[in-house]
Order: structure tokens, then sequence, then C-alpha cells
């Protein structure tokens, strides 16, 4: 017989394997990797908005300062800033832990936390007796460490509270 008329085919590979549809152990590594996304996503949003008062009061003491800044007066900074301080702390602790604060036990207190003793020993003392006093009788103030601070106390978390 002669080869030419043989009605051989040549070899037929089969075709190569699809990457779709998905096998199911590919579907439930998806479906984790997008729990996991959305678990950090929450935890995200939860986080910004937990960081929403510090937000907000680092811009109000960037305005503050600015004011400050354009019209020196110590005693009125002062009194804003212990009030920003006030309501900022308010927003991260019990009030019955934080309103009922004066004097040096507020200062210790808004020391908690942080590395250095800034209030209780440091610049923000003056928070304590600055805005009682007379505009033209302070002279001298360390509104530059007043200012440092309180940008600090705002930008550090409070520890957990037993």
């Amino acid at each position: 017989m002669d080869p030419e008329q043989i009605p051989l085919r040549d070899l037929h590979l089969p075709e190569a394997v699809g990457w779709w549809p998905l096998a199911p152990g590919w579907w439930v590594l998806l479906a984790l990797v997008a729990i996991g996304l959305l678990i950090l996503l929450r935890r995200a949003w939860i986080r910004w908005r937990h960081n929403a008062a510090r937000r907000i009061a680092l811009a109000e003491l960037a305005r503050l300062e600015g004011a400050y800044r354009e019209a020196p007066n110590a005693v009125l900074l002062a009194t804003r800033l212990s009030e920003l301080v006030r309501r900022t702390m308010l927003a991260y602790a019990p009030r019955k832990e934080v309103a009922g604060l004066t004097g040096p036990e507020w200062l210790a207190w808004l020391d908690r936390g942080l590395d250095e003793k800034l209030f209780s020993e440091g610049p923000g003392t003056s928070l304590q007796e600055l805005p009682y006093r007379r505009a033209d009788s302070v002279r001298g103030a360390d509104v530059d460490g007043l200012l440092a601070a309180v940008r600090r106390r705002l930008k550090s978390p409070l520890p957990e509270t037993p």
C-alpha cells in the first residue's frame, strides 16, 4: 500500500487547560483574602474614626498658633490651649476621670503616657497659671515650650486605663 493514500491524520494534542472556571480551592483562597481585606479596612476605619478628635485638635492647635504669631497674647493663647486640651482629653478618657481635675492633679494627669513630665514639671506648668494673669504682666513666658507640650500631648495616645 502506498503511504500517501493511507487516510492518517497528524497527532492532535489536547487543548491547553484553561484558567477559568477556577477550581474550588482557588475560590476558598479568594474568599479568605477578601475577608482579610475587609477586616483590615474595618480596623483602619475604626482607627481613623477614633483619631478624629486628635486630628481636629491638632488642626485647631495650628490655627491657635497662627493667631498667636499674628497677634501675640500669651494669656489668651494659654486660655484657649487649656480649653482645647480639656475638650480633647474628654474625648478619649471617661468624663468622671477628667472633668473634675484641676491644678497640679490635672497637670499630673496630662503627663500620663508621656516620656517626660512636660506639664507637672516642664513648660506645660504655665497652662495652670498663665490663663489667670493679666496680659500686661506676662513677660518671659515659654509659649513655644507650652505649644510643644500641648502638641506632644495631643499627638500621644493615652495609656490604657485599668
